[in-house]
């Protein structure tokens, strides 16, 4: 998968993009980066990317000029891939928006600055995702959050394709408690079911827990869990007789 990013700060992505996972993914070709600078299309020599609002107000807006300037430069190179604009007033990225943006061969995230793109910009754009509802200097770190969401669900990518499929919020659920060693640290004691042995006691034990957390913790998210089975609405009438007392 290639994801392309329009950016007035490429140095930005120097190292997230070459650490850890992000890294490995693209040493064995599963994804690729490209990274385009708008300032290269700047048609003045100060490079000048931004100028202020139409009918007045504080700080600068982005020209649209080059940022279409570079989408035509990615789209004379790969052809067009499918823009998301990374803004404060798009979809909220959930699991399944990730989901979703992974079946693309390529996405181009284009990362606003100052107080945001000329509006025309939504002219040339698939589609606009939000992180959510706080504020940031600029889309770098959200596209960030963005790939790193994506890339996690490309085959191959994570080396246990069982825990992609297990990982916290792919069922509305948070994840269940982890432990590891030492079993008792200031007195506080690993549970015993962990350490029985019995695998079907774990696995029960560890999706009560999933359920009951998600519960106290993201009431809201408990809304969009679908029970698996009667074992699953099982666990949620008990979860919420415990924490109704």
């Amino acid at each position: 998968m290639r994801f392309t990013i329009l950016t007035l700060f490429p140095r930005i992505f120097d190292s997230p993009l070459d650490e850890s996972l992000l890294k490995k993914a693209r040493q064995k070709g599963l994804v690729e980066f490209f990274i385009v600078n708008i300032r290269d299309f700047a048609d003045d020599p100060h490079r000048t990317c931004d100028d202020y609002p139409y009918g007045g107000g504080p700080g600068m807006i982005m020209k649209i000029e080059p940022v279409y300037k570079a989408m035509k430069h990615v789209e004379e190179k790969f052809g067009r891939p499918h823009y998301v604009l990374l803004t404060p007033q798009g979809k909220i990225l959930t699991q399944d928006l990730a989901q979703r943006l992974s079946r693309f061969d390529h996405l181009c995230l284009v990362c606003g600055r100052y107080e945001g793109i000329d509006e025309r910009i939504l002219h040339f754009v698939d589609e606009e995702v939000s992180i959510g509802d706080y504020v940031l200097s600029g889309g770098e770190l959200a596209a960030l959050v963005l790939i790193e969401a994506i890339s996690r669900l490309i085959p191959n990518v994570v080396g246990n394709e069982r825990s992609v499929f297990e990982d916290s919020l792919s069922e509305y659920l948070l994840e269940y408690p982890q432990y590891t060693r030492p079993r008792s640290f200031l007195g506080i004691e690993v549970p015993a079911i962990l350490l029985s042995g019995n695998h079907e006691e774990i696995r029960r034990w560890r999706r009560k827990e999933s359920i009951r957390k998600t519960l106290l913790k993201r009431p809201d998210l408990i809304e969009r869990f679908r029970p698996r089975c009667e074992e699953d609405r099982r666990f949620l009438r008990e979860a919420m007789e415990e924490l109704c007392g």
